[in-house]
Formats: structure tokens, sequence, C-alpha cells
């Protein structure tokens, strides 16, 4: 692997740039041509570019892409493709170029980059390379969040629709429709020994710094070395919907040293009952699970003020 800088003053120098965009998701296909229009006005003659509305088809492409060696691979899209990249270039040398073209764009809130595509080009040409954490659910890498219970019958239930019309808002909305016939359950977190327990309907386990578009807390990082689990309300459900909807209206999070946190480099989930996980969007694993940390586990062109560690 180059280091940082060597690899910062490649992508500047030679531009050997690589393109996916993902044409499936809210905004790719509308700004298509806008974006790779800004690529090129950047100084990239991309060594290939890859529209991809098939998502079934989206590992495959950015296999494709990688191929071709470039230093820079811009992908667009919304959190889903944005976490498959992630999977991919882990531990690679070659650098994620982040174009937040989804609902939430939590990935790109967490690395602190503009959410404008003008913005987000730009950080190809005046930006740095980083290396940032990624989060590894038993077998899975992910690079936002880990979840459990009410949001994984969100994420399968939220219209494509609503999504394009509300942006963020869609998913709380959608939880409204969910939670008056889902049943809590209790959660058991293990965490340098000591055994946490909760009675929740919802259950985070976060590695970036946003979830909903929403921050976390204050000073959670991406590029830390911890994971941080919480709960959303208890096993009321009128007190998570007052606290979904007072975070989703008003955006408030408090600090980590001041709430109802867990923080540590490797967690045991248990729950009763046994439950999926919502790994980045991909329903797959059940509890129990064991999370860990893969520190500066992907790299990243970040903005030059960004504290990477």
């Amino acid at each position: 692997m180059r280091s940082k800088a060597d690899h910062t003053a490649a992508v500047r120098e030679h531009r050997r740039a690589a393109v996916v965009v993902n044409t499936k998701s809210r905004r790719g296909r509308r700004h298509y041509d806008e974006v790779l229009r800004l690529i090129r006005a950047a100084g990239f003659a991309p060594l290939g570019v890859f529209p991809v509305d098939e998502p079934k088809r989206l590992r495959a492409t950015l296999d494709e892409a990688l191929a071709l060696g470039p230093d820079l691979l811009i992908v667009g899209g919304g959190d889903g493709t944005l976490s498959t990249a992630v999977k991919q270039l882990a531990h690679r040398d070659v650098a994620l170029g982040v174009l937040p073209l989804g609902t939430t764009n939590n990935f790109a809130r967490s690395l602190g980059l503009p959410l404008t595509r003008t913005g987000a080009v730009r950080i190809f040409t005046a930006g740095k390379v980083a290396d940032v954490d990624l989060g590894l659910c038993g077998d899975r890498p992910f690079a936002n969040l880990a979840s459990f219970g009410v949001s994984v019958e969100v994420a399968g239930t939220v219209k494509p629709w609503l999504k394009r019309a509300l942006g963020r808002a869609a998913y709380p909305l959608t939880a409204l429709t969910i939670l008056p016939g889902h049943h809590p359950f209790r959660a058991f977190i293990t965490v340098d020994g000591v055994r946490h327990e909760l009675l929740t309907h919802q259950l985070n386990i976060a590695n970036g710094r946003f979830h909903g578009g929403w921050q976390i807390a204050r000073d959670i990082s991406i590029d830390n070395r911890r994971l941080v689990a919480y709960q959303l309300g208890s096993g009321k459900r009128l007190r998570l919907l007052v606290e979904t909807m007072n975070r989703a209206t008003t955006g408030k999070w408090r600090s980590l040293a001041g709430g109802p946190f867990v923080i540590g480099r490797e967690m045991l989930i248990e729950t009763d009952p046994p439950m999926a996980a919502d790994i980045d969007g991909e329903v797959r694993l059940r509890t129990p699970l064991t999370l860990t940390t893969i520190p500066n586990g992907v790299r990243v062109m970040v903005a030059q003020d960004f504290v990477d560690t």
C-alpha cells in the first residue's frame, strides 16, 4: 500500500479514475449526465464509466471498474451502493470517491463531505486520501450501521416513491405505520466482560456518525476504532415514537458522555427472541452476533480538514 500522501499525489497528478453510478438510486438517473460533466471538467478522463440500472450487477460492475487499475474509484448512489463499494475496496490501494446521490447519505455525512454534486467532485481534486474504520458484523463488513428491531421492517417496507417525494422523512413516517403492531424485544450487549440488558423496539450499532440523515451524537467519529450501541426509546411504543420524531425534527443528539450509549471495539449482541440484523441495508444474519471494528479498513477521498487518525 502506498502512503496516503503518495496516494493523494497520484490522484491529483495522474487523475486515473473509474466511475460507477447507480442509476436506480434516488438521484442517480436524473443527475448521471451532470456528474460526468463535472468529473470531466475537473480534469479527469475516466478509464471507464459504468451506469448500473440493475442492482444485482453492482458488485460485478465494481470489479470491472477496479480491474482497470484506478487510483480513485468514484461511486455515485445512496448508502446501499456506497456500502457495497466499501466492501469491495476494503484493504485495497484504491481510494473511494463519494458522490452522494441517495436519500439519507449517511456515509457522506459521516465523512463530512459536501452533499452537493459540485462540492463532492471538488473533493476529488482539492481533498486528500484518508483511511477510516469499518465495522464487522459476523463476517460482513459495514460502513454505517447494524440495526435490530423495527428498522428492519421499515427498510423492507418503505416505498421508493415515498423516498423520492419526502427524502429522509420517509423513514420515520413508515415507522409510524409499523410500530402499532411491533413487539419489544430484550437485548443483551456484552462489552469488555460487562453485560448490558435493555428492553426496546430498536437497537442500533453504529460505526459512522449518522443514522437516517441525523447525527447520532456530537462527538462520535467514523475513525476512532469504536462502535457505539444505543437504543431508540424503550419497550414502550409511545416513547420510541416521541424520541424518533423529536430527533427527526430537531436533529438534537446528545454527547456520548451524557447519553445511553454502550461503546467498545467488540460487542456480543444477543436478543430474545433471536432477530435478523439489518447491516447497511442488507438483512442477512441473525443474533447472536459479534461485532468488531476494522481499523483504517478503507481509503476514501475527504476534505483537507478531515481529522484522519
